[in-house]
C-alpha cells in the first residue's frame, strides 16, 4: 500500500509539472531609429537566479555582453542553473531598427521567469534589459516594454574602439561603419556609476570628423522604451 501510495504521489506531481510548463513564443521588437541590437539573449530560468541586477556590479558575463555583444557566457550561467535558452527564428545577427526576432521556449514549474538581454550599437556598454520578469500561467498575449540600461564598466566616450571588454571605444560591425563619425576625442573618460543603471542614452554631437564623439546627435539617440517584447504564452 505504501508503495502504491508513493507512486500516485509521483504521478499526482508530474502532471501538476506538466500543468506549469508552457510553450511560449517570444518577439523582441528594436523601437529605435537608429540603433543595432547584438544578438539577443531569451531565457527562462528559475526566479533566485538573474542575470543582471540594478544597482549591482556587472558580472564578467553580462560586462561581455554590454561591452562586445557576446551572449555566450550568460548562455552557460543559464545553463547552469537549470535554464532554458530561446531558439531564435532565423540566423542570430544584428537586429536593425523597427525589425523584429522571433524565439521559441519552454516554461517549467522551476524556469518561472524571464530575461532578455542584448547590446546595443552604437553605446560603449548599453544594452536592453528584461529581468526576471514572471512568466504567466494562463494562456494568452503579453507585451513587456524594455528600457536601455548600462552596465556600469566603461566610460561612454563614444568613441570607435575594439569592443573588447576593458579596452575604452565601441565596437563597429560594418552595418554601422558609415553611420558614425570619426576621429572623436572622448565624451567622457570615467563614469561615477559602476553598477548596473538606466542609461543617460548617447550624446553625440553634428561632426562627422572630428567632434567629442562618433556617434550622430541625430540619429543615434534615443529615449526610453529600446525596445518592446512580445510573449505569447500557449
Amino acid at each position: 500500500m505504501k508503495k502504491l501510495n508513493a507512486l500516485f504521489a509521483a504521478g499526482i506531481l508530474g502532471l501538476s509539472a506538466q500543468a506549469q510548463a508552457a510553450e511560449l513564443e517570444v518577439h523582441v521588437q528594436n523601437l529605435t531609429q537608429g540603433i543595432y541590437f547584438t544578438p539577443i539573449l531569451v531565457a527562462a530560468h528559475p526566479a533566485d537566479a538573474s542575470l543582471f541586477e540594478l544597482g549591482m556590479p556587472a558580472s564578467m558575463e553580462l560586462q561581455a555582453m554590454a561591452e562586445g555583444g557576446s551572449i555566450a557566457g550568460l548562455e552557460t550561467v543559464v545553463d547552469s542553473v537549470g535554464g532554458e535558452v530561446g531558439v531564435q527564428e532565423a540566423e542570430n545577427g544584428l537586429t536593425a531598427p523597427a525589425t523584429a526576432r522571433m524565439f521559441t521556449l519552454n516554461s517549467s514549474d522551476t524556469n518561472t521567469v524571464l530575461s532578455v538581454t542584448a547590446m546595443m550599437l552604437p553605446t560603449n556598454d548599453g544594452f536592453i534589459g528584461l529581468d526576471n520578469w514572471t512568466i504567466p500561467t494562463e494562456a494568452g498575449t503579453y507585451t513587456v516594454y524594455l528600457n536601455a540600461y548600462d552596465a556600469g564598466t566603461e566610460a561612454n566616450d563614444e568613441i570607435r574602439g575594439s569592443g573588447a571588454p576593458g579596452e575604452a571605444g565601441m565596437p563597429v560591425p560594418p552595418p554601422l561603419d558609415p553611420l558614425l563619425g570619426m576621429n572623436g576625442t572622448g565624451v567622457t573618460t570615467e563614469e561615477v556609476n559602476t553598477t548596473v543603471h538606466v542609461h543617460r542614452g548617447n550624446l553625440g554631437d553634428a561632426a562627422q570628423d572630428g567632434g567629442a564623439s562618433d556617434v550622430s546627435n541625430t540619429v543615434q539617440r534615443w529615449l526610453n522604451p529600446v525596445a518592446k517584447v512580445t510573449v505569447i504564452v500557449k
